[in-house]
């Protein structure tokens, strides 16, 4: 009997629009370039909050949201690529969409860390730049304009493309559960909390992140 279950958390679905927001508004002030930059620092620093948020609640939020639920051993994954798929597989993350998902979160990280050293030399500078040495900013500079920016794009192009294989040979929605939270399953599978309690201990957390964030932009100045 079919059974509707909570999955994604209403902190982890804000959490995965705005990260989405973010991203198309990094790769757009990017690519305008001038004035934009102020703009592309902004969706920086709000990236690196939304990234900090993560990490938090990957380890106190909703079942399905935390890393424990989807940190699969190698031996898993090879189980899965033959075809020895666990009920779990289908609930929250599985092993291939696990990888996605710290390979989004890993790059990301190193994209703002680089981005936060690097110096065009012409108009934009990272906040953190005048604390490194001058060959750390190099390093930082170019990974962040001619390897990280291709590396997401990459990522981003791979997670777009297994929702649409999933729509279109599987007929599995996996957009509409990141919206209203739920997937309606074949089996009883455990439901992510998200009630009053856990929402507000989001929007704490997300306000300790900020303002992380908000002092570290102040020590540099």
């Amino acid at each position: 009997m079919a059974t509707t279950v909570r999955v994604w958390d209403l902190p982890t679905r804000v959490f995965h629009w705005a990260l989405v927001v973010c991203v198309i508004g990094l790769l757009a002030t990017a690519s305008i370039g001038g004035t934009a930059m102020t703009w592309h620092f902004r969706c920086g620093y709000a990236t690196l909050t939304l990234l900090l948020f993560r990490l938090v609640w990957g380890l106190v939020g909703g079942h399905w949201s935390r890393f424990g639920s989807f940190l699969y051993s190698p031996a898993t994954v090879l189980r899965y690529l033959k075809g020895d798929r666990a009920a779990e597989h289908s609930t929250g993350h599985n092993p291939m969409g696990a990888g996605s998902v710290f390979a989004l979160l890993g790059f990301l990280l190193l994209q703002v860390a680089s981005g936060l050293l690097s110096d065009d030399e012409v108009a934009a500078s990272g906040p953190l730049a005048k604390f490194a040495s001058e060959a750390t900013v190099h390093v930082a500079t170019f990974y962040h304009t001619e390897i990280g920016k291709l590396v997401l794009l990459g990522l981003v192009a791979l997670h777009i493309g297994a929702i649409v294989l999933y729509r279109l040979k599987k007929g599995e929605n996996l957009v509409g559960p990141m919206i209203h939270g739920d997937k309606l399953l074949a089996f009883a599978a455990k439901p992510s909390r998200d009630d009053a309690r856990s929402r507000l201990l989001a929007a704490a957390i997300l306000s300790a992140c900020a303002a992380l964030v908000a002092w570290l932009l102040g020590q540099a100045g």
